[in-house]
């Protein structure tokens, strides 16, 4: 077993791992990424030796995760598409877990989704069920996080409702609206990573913020941010969907699938635990509301251009 204080994180040029990157520079760690965009631009410099993500080589993989100490995974999909799915990544995922424990890895911190269930009629959520459960019998010391929506200065849900709410005069949400969200700051997540890695217990801990919304409330507490209070008022989910579909091919993206509109409406991002992160939306939605929601912010692109830094709200 590799007793290395070297840290791998997933996609340490991308969101979420930038993050968790990040913390573990500051801590003074040795950091590397495993990455499909070794290219991308960042802010490192050379303090984060880049390796693939090679799951078509797994001894590859194995090979780039020796002397690692602890593994942050935040690799996934948000949807089904024609270059990505979720079953791909399922499998990916536990060509990973599996290289890690060749590589001797004493620990992985892994970012699930609040309410996974393997019965769920949801692929994201029945994915990360299984992942859990492989994680779980692996034998790996792992602390397992379940995050809602996260926000931040790279974020997508909480800038496109912005950028929604500054060009269209009314807003829809499906259905009443009333099922629940718990955002976590991006940068509150990594600290509980973070935090966790130095761990030894096996722990699963949903990662949440201090202030629950109805979707309806959340998309009102945007527009007061930016100051653009619209009308709100619910539409049948199919409706919703289309609507969303159209604005998506003009801007080029996936603004929202079927399966993301039932599992907001299943109430599935929220939990009845207390908050594991300290920064409020509204608060941090205050000292960036001159710039959030001007440009979309497009998951497509991000896959597509390997190159380009992801761009702050």
């Amino acid at each position: 077993m590799s007793d290395g204080d070297r840290h791998a994180v997933t996609g340490a040029f991308g969101y979420s791992g930038r993050y968790i990157a990040q913390r573990l520079l500051d801590d003074d760690r040795d950091v590397i990424t495993l990455t499909n965009s070794p290219a991308r631009d960042h802010d490192f410099g050379d303090r984060i030796p880049a390796h693939p993500l090679c799951f078509d080589d797994p001894e590859a993989l194995a090979c780039s995760l020796e002397g690692v100490g602890v593994l942050y995974n935040t690799y996934w999909v948000r949807f089904n598409h024609k270059s990505f799915n979720h079953a791909d990544a399922v499998r990916n995922t536990m060509i990973l877990f599996d290289a890690a424990k060749r590589a001797g890895v004493r620990r992985v911190v892994h970012v699930s989704i609040t309410n996974p269930s393997e019965d769920s009629p949801l692929e994201y959520f029945s994915g990360k069920a299984r992942l859990e459960r492989a994680l779980r019998e692996s034998g790996l010391s792992h602390a397992i996080l379940r995050p809602t929506v996260l926000f931040g200065k790279e974020d997508i849900l909480i800038n496109n409702i912005a950028w929604a709410l500054r060009r269209l005069p009314v807003f829809g949400v499906f259905g009443d609206g009333a099922y629940r969200l718990q955002p976590i700051h991006v940068d509150d997540l990594a600290a509980l990573a973070v935090e966790h890695g130095a761990g030894q217990e096996s722990v699963t801990i949903n990662a949440i913020g201090p202030e629950t919304f109805t979707y309806r409330e959340l998309v009102k507490a945007v527009g007061v941010a930016i100051g653009r209070r619209r009308p709100i008022f619910g539409v049948p989910p199919g409706l919703g969907y289309l609507v969303g579909s159209v604005l998506g091919r003009l801007v080029g993206d996936v603004l929202i699938t079927r399966e993301e509109i039932r599992g907001l409406m299943a109430d599935l991002l929220c939990v009845e635990t207390p908050p594991t992160g300290p920064t409020r939306l509204t608060e941090w939605m205050s000292t960036c509301s001159g710039t959030l929601g001007r440009q979309y912010t497009s998951e497509l692109a991000r896959r597509r251009d390997r190159d380009t830094a992801y761009r702050s709200n």
